[in-house]
C-alpha cells in the first residue's frame, strides 16, 4: 500500500473521526447548557408558584387576625370562641385561632379553654409591624411537618401544615426567610437551609453559584423572601437525554439541527400549555390506591388518582397541576379523562363485585358545571356500571361554593352515587355542617393520622369526629396510614373503619390492583 493509499485509508477517516468527535463533544456541552437554561426557566415558574401560595396564606392570616382583634365579645367567652370557629371554617389555609396573652395560649377555637400549657412561649421571629411568629407550639406539634402560629395583639392563628405538600416539587429546595426586628437577624421560617450566601435571600435575585441555580422572590407588601434552589447535577440527571441526543448526532450540521429543535422545545410554551397538550392527547396517567377494610384487611375500593410527567421529564403532583387547570378553566377535562379511563379499566370489577367502590375526585368547578352530572351518568351507563359503585370525592371547601355546588351534591345522591368529603377535619368547625350535607362518607385527613402516638392535641379530636360520624350514620375512611402503630390504633379504636395509605397499598396501575383483588377473591374461596 502506497503513501497516498495510506493517507486515504488512515488519515482521512482519522480526520473525519476527529471532527465528528469534536462535533459530538461540542454538541454535548451545548446540550448541557440548554438543559441548564430550561431548568432555570422552570425554577422561575416554581419560585413564583411558591411565592403565590405563601402570599395567599399570609394575606388570610392578617385578615383573620384583624377580625379576631376586632371581636366585640369578651375574650375566651363562648361567643368569642364561636366567632373564631366561624372565621376558621371559612379560611382555606388556617387550622385554628384563639387568644394568646403574654405568650401563653389562653383559649382556641378547636382546643377550647382547658388542657392548655400553663407556660408562655417566646416568639421565634418578631416582625417590624409587631406580628409574632411561633414555630411548633406544643399543642400543635406533630410529625415531621413544621407548624406555624402568627400572633398580633391578643389573637393568634395556626397555619395548616398539610398545605406544604403543594410546595414539594421534584429536586427543588427552597427557604423562606423573614427579618427579625428584635434580634436584627434574618430568620429562616421554613424550608431547607439555603445552600447559598444569606445575602441573596433578602432581595429579588437569580443566577448561579457553583453547582446551584437560584431564584429569590420577595413578598413585597410583607417582610420575607422565598429562595428556590435547584442543583445543576440534579437538573442534568433529570434531563440527561438532551446532551446524549446532541452527542449522538456527531457532526456540526446535526448539532445545528439539534440546537434548532431544543430552542423550539424551550420556547414552545409554559406549564399551562404543556398541561393542555397532555390533557388533549390523554397523556395523563391514572393510578389507583386501594382502600381496605381495617377489620379484615380486604380491598373494598380504590381511589383514582391522576398523574402527569411534563415535557421536560419532571413529575408534577396533582396538588400543582389540578389547581392550575382549575384556574385556567379546564379542570373539567381532567375529571372527564379520569372518569372515562377509570370506568373503562374497572368496569368488569365493578359489575362483579357489588361491595367494591371506585372513588373519583371532583373539583369545586366540576360541581358548578351543569355538564358534570350528565357526563358522569353517560360514562357509567356506557361502562354498564351501577351508580352506587362510584363515589365522588369533594373537598370541604367545595361544599361552601354556593347553591349550584350544593344542588349537584344532592343530585348525585338522588341518582345513587356516593359522595365523600376528602381531607375531612382541616376546617374543624365544619363538624356542625355535616348534618346538612348529602354525603355518605368522610375521609379523615392524614394530619390526624400522623399525630397518632405523638401526643399532639389533634389526636383528642379523633374520638369526637368518629362519634359524630356514627351518630350521623356516615362511613369513615382514614387517610395516610403508613405505620403498623397507626394501623393498630385505628383497628382498636372501636369503630368500623376503612383505611387508605401506604401501609395497605401504594397507588398502582389498574392491572396490578385488579390482580390483587382477584388473588384476595381466590384466597377467600379456598378458605
Amino acid at each position: 500500500m502506497g503513501m497516498r493509499d495510506l493517507k486515504r485509508h488512515v488519515v482521512g477517516p482519522f480526520i473525519i473521526t476527529l471532527f465528528a468527535a469534536a462535533g459530538a463533544l461540542g454538541a454535548y456541552v451545548y446540550g448541557r447548557a440548554v438543559t441548564v437554561g430550561i431548568a432555570q426557566d422552570r425554577l422561575r415558574r416554581d419560585a413564583t408558584q411558591i411565592l403565590t401560595a405563601v402570599r395567599a396564606y399570609i394575606d388570610e392570616s392578617h385578615t383573620v387576625l384583624d377580625a379576631l382583634n376586632a371581636s366585640p365579645y369578651p375574650r375566651c367567652s363562648h361567643a368569642d370562641l364561636s366567632y373564631a370557629r366561624q372565621l376558621i371554617f371559612h379560611a382555606h389555609y388556617l387550622r385554628d385561632a384563639g387568644r394568646m396573652m403574654n405568650g401563653r395560649i389562653a383559649c382556641s377555637a378547636t382546643l377550647g379553654n382547658g388542657g392548655l400549657p400553663a407556660t408562655g412561649f417566646e416568639p421565634d421571629i418578631t416582625e417590624a409591624d409587631g406580628m409574632k411568629i411561633y414555630r411548633n407550639l406544643p399543642p400543635y406539634r406533630g410529625g415531621a411537618q413544621t407548624v406555624f402560629a402568627f400572633a398580633v395583639g391578643d389573637s393568634f392563628v395556626v397555619r395548616d401544615p398539610g398545605l406544604d405538600e403543594n410546595m414539594r416539587l421534584t429536586n427543588l429546595q427552597f427557604t423562606f426567610t423573614v427579618p427579625d426586628a428584635v434580634r436584627h437577624t434574618l430568620g429562616r421560617l421554613s424550608g431547607k437551609s439555603p445552600l447559598l450566601p444569606g445575602a441573596i435571600t433578602d432581595r429579588d435575585a437569580e443566577g448561579r453559584v457553583g453547582d446551584a441555580l437560584y431564584v429569590s422572590r420577595c413578598l413585597g407588601r410583607y417582610p420575607g423572601c422565598i429562595t428556590a434552589i435547584l442543583l445543576v447535577p440534579e437538573a442534568i440527571k433529570s434531563n440527561r437525554e438532551h446532551p446524549i441526543s446532541f452527542a449522538v448526532l456527531g457532526s456540526f450540521a446535526a448539532a445545528f439541527v439539534g440546537l434548532a429543535l431544543c430552542l423550539y422545545l424551550r420556547h414552545r410554551g409554559g406549564t399551562v400549555q404543556q398541561l393542555r397538550r397532555a390533557v388533549a392527547k390523554e397523556r395523563l396517567r391514572v393510578v389507583y390506591q386501594p382502600i381496605v377494610d381495617m377489620a379484615s384487611g380486604r380491598i373494598v375500593g380504590a381511589e383514582a388518582l391522576a398523574r402527569w410527567t411534563d415535557e421536560e421529564g419532571f413529575s408534577v403532583g396533582p396538588g400543582i397541576f389540578v389547581p392550575l387547570a382549575e384556574r385556567h378553566g379546564f379542570a373539567g377535562e381532567i375529571t372527564r379523562l379520569v372518569v372515562r379511563q377509570s370506568l373503562y379499566e374497572f368496569a368488569s370489577a365493578l359489575q362483579s363485585h357489588s361491595s367494591f367502590r371506585l372513588n373519583i375526585n371532583a373539583t369545586a368547578s366540576d360541581l358548578c358545571d351543569p355538564g358534570f352530572l350528565p357526563m358522569l351518568e353517560e360514562a357509567t351507563l356506557e361502562a354498564g356500571v351501577p351508580a352506587n359503585s362510584v363515589a365522588i370525592e369533594i373537598t370541604e371547601s367545595a361544599t361552601v361554593r354556593g347553591s349550584a355546588a350544593m344542588q349537584t351534591i344532592l343530585d348525585l345522591r338522588r341518582r345513587g352515587y356516593g359522595v365523600q368529603i376528602d381531607d375531612f377535619g382541616t376546617g374543624y368547625s365544619s363538624l356542625a355542617y355535616l348534618q346538612d350535607l348529602a354525603v355518605d362518607t368522610i375521609k379523615i385527613d392524614k394530619s390526624f393520622t400522623q399525630a397518632v402516638g405523638t401526643g399532639a392535641a389533634s389526636t383528642a379530636i379523633l374520638p369526637r369526629i368518629l362519634a359524630m360520624a356514627n351518630e350521623l350514620h356516615l362511613d369513615v375512611i382514614v387517610e395516610g396510614i403508613e405505620t403498623d402503630g397507626q394501623a393498630r390504633y385505628f383497628r382498636n379504636i372501636g369503630h368500623s373503619l376503612r383505611a387508605q395509605g401506604w401501609y395497605s397499598g401504594q397507588p398502582v396501575a389498574a392491572a396490578e390492583l385488579l390482580l390483587s383483588l382477584g388473588e384476595e377473591e381466590a384466597a377467600a374461596l379456598v378458605s
